[in-house]
């Protein structure tokens, strides 16, 4: 085995370069359930302005969303109300999702626009969390002892840039479960669908054979 100094180095270097592009890839795929999000919410404010439904088109939505898509947790009527309530919050001022919203999990989300009064506050914490690697825990205790407002309530200019690697909001993002439900990594569907897959080749397969020895 190759135990060198030179080895060790090298390999930490590796390790950390897959630790980054993994966690790119966490915050891309929780950038794009934003987006999904913001329109999802744009729709169901047209819809019941334009055809004035009420809110009981949520309770149907959320079970027709659920019997497409089973193994999504992101979809239940609670959800689908809260995706409404974030969309109408930051759409008075935004047309599209801003930037450092879409770049922190969507509890974070959740949790910010449930304590914070305007979009320029809720933006200031977006912007913060991002900054500093904050978890849910700790962004809701900064919010709690009003950082805020403690720091003059600038907003820096958003820089679209990775978390650190060790932060505490690198390791939730990468553990985030709507991200995971949102590209339906379960094992028993991952598992269904390579089972659905590995007969559909078999059964290809066997007729290929029967054509073969019918001929």
């Amino acid at each position: 085995m190759i135990v060198d100094k030179t080895y060790r180095t090298w390999l930490k270097s590796v390790k950390q370069k897959i630790k980054s592009a993994q966690l790119k890839a966490a915050v891309s795929i929780n950038t794009q359930l934003m987006e999904l999000y913001w329109e999802l919410g744009k729709d169901i404010v047209h819809k019941q302005n334009e055809a004035n439904w009420g809110d009981a088109v949520l309770d149907q939505l959320a079970l027709d969303l659920k019997l497409s898509f089973p193994s999504m947790g992101g979809f239940s009527r609670r959800n689908l109300y809260a995706i409404r309530q974030w969309y109408i919050f930051y759409s008075t001022e935004n047309e599209f999702v801003p930037q450092a919203v879409a770049q922190i999990p969507w509890g974070h989300n959740r949790l910010i626009i449930s304590k914070t009064k305007n979009t320029k506050e809720a933006l200031f914490y977006c912007n913060a969390t991002m900054q500093n690697g904050w978890n849910r825990e700790q962004l809701e205790l900064q919010i709690i002892n009003n950082y805020y407002n403690a720091k003059g309530k600038a907003i820096t200019n958003f820089k679209n840039t990775l978390p650190e690697l060790q932060s505490a909001l690198a390791i939730e993002t990468l553990k985030n479960p709507y991200n995971f439900d949102f590209l339906e990594l379960e094992n028993d569907a991952l598992e269904l669908e390579i089972e659905n897959a590995m007969i559909t080749h078999i059964t290809k397969f066997l007729i290929e054979l029967g054509k073969f020895a019918s001929a």
